[in-house]
């Protein structure tokens, strides 16, 4: 069981706090062999599900001569992540395209954190239990939206780039007000249930699919592969310069137990989901997931895709500094992602 596995709605001071404590009892600093992984919640985190089911980086690891020491913690929201990740509590981060791009400009000529692979292809949908919201402009002050990380997540950053569309770039951040910080669970419960503040939740599989399916008020408002102009890498793992530089075999190992993640998942899409509720010990329907996994629109792949429309629209609101000129620029130079885009 992960540290937070039974505390899912530790603040992001909390959850650091407590990471931090642990480092200062067994020191930042350690050599091949090591490897802290942060993940959230969702299907889109499978691949790293089942590289931890069947020990692939273990595997991978001895076929590089290490023997590797693989700790897992669960978060929420891109924020918590990145302070994890840049207070030298993890090695590799699990977030959204958004926080990644946030922390590669902030640590630029610092730690230069950049990403190491996309976990797949999922369209993430906002929904909304509210009748009278069929688009983002029917969102009112009495609605709220529910994100896992206000402002950083690629939640809240696809839905500033569905602003931006609909009001111009000035008013890229016209439904920031409205959002709130909640994970995906508790926004799931939320959605399903009724009656709360919680009217909108901008999530990701299997949680929207559950939604869909538990409230017959619920519909799709917004799907990301619509504003990102089709399939896109929403989610990604990211990790400092430092860390790639001095654990090549470790981090080649992690890579490679990933690749395999993704050959399974997208073979054996029922084995998948069992392997999913297994690990998770998830309460979620397992025709539905099995649906979720053989969604058309899912796929599996570690090479990162469609990426720099979102990179690029950041940049021309302000929300980076630094302009990238490609993909390439916030990714690190990897035979596995050559591909990316």
């Amino acid at each position: 069981m992960s540290l937070f596995s039974s505390a899912p709605t530790l603040t992001r001071r909390a959850a650091v706090a407590i990471l931090t404590a642990g480092l200062a009892l067994t020191g930042v600093a350690h050599a091949e062999g090591r490897l802290r992984i942060a993940e959230q919640f969702g299907v889109v985190y499978l691949l790293l599900n089942v590289a931890r089911d069947q020990q692939l980086i273990e595997k991978h690891g001895k076929q590089q001569g290490v023997d590797i020491k693989v700790e897992w913690t669960q978060l929420s929201g891109g924020a918590a992540v990145n302070d994890a990740l840049l207070s030298g509590a993890i090695d590799i981060a699990g977030a959204g395209v958004g926080p990644l791009l946030t922390v590669w400009d902030r640590t630029h000529g610092k730690q230069n954190v950049k990403g190491v692979a996309s976990l797949g292809n999922f369209p993430y949908y906002l929904i909304s239990n509210n009748p009278k919201v069929r688009t983002i402009a029917d969102f009112t002050d009495k609605d709220r939206i529910a994100l896992p990380a206000v402002t950083v997540s690629v939640q809240s950053r696809v839905l500033q780039f569905a602003a931006a569309r609909q009001w111009g770039d000035k008013d890229f951040n016209r439904l920031d007000k409205w959002t709130v910080a909640v994970p995906h669970p508790d926004a799931t419960a939320a959605i399903i249930a009724g009656g709360t503040e919680i009217t909108g939740h901008f999530g990701n599989p299997p949680f929207q699919e559950q939604e869909l399916a538990g409230n017959p008020n619920a519909r799709i408002v917004l799907s990301s592969y619509d504003v990102l102009g089709g399939p896109s890498s929403a989610t990604v793992l990211y990790a400092t310069e430092k860390f790639r530089n001095e654990n090549p075999k470790t981090y080649r190992a992690f890579v490679d137990a990933l690749a395999e993640a993704a050959q399974f998942a997208t073979a054996n899409p029922e084995a998948a989901a069992d392997l999913y509720i297994r690990v998770n010990k998830a309460r979620i329907d397992r025709a539905l997931l099995v649906k979720i996994l053989r969604n058309p629109q899912v796929q599996f792949k570690v090479t990162p895709q469609n990426t720099f429309p979102l990179a690029d629209f950041m940049y021309r609101v302000g929300a980076i500094k630094r302009q990238p000129k490609s993909w390439q620029d916030y990714f690190f130079q990897d035979p596995a992602t050559a591909e990316g885009s």
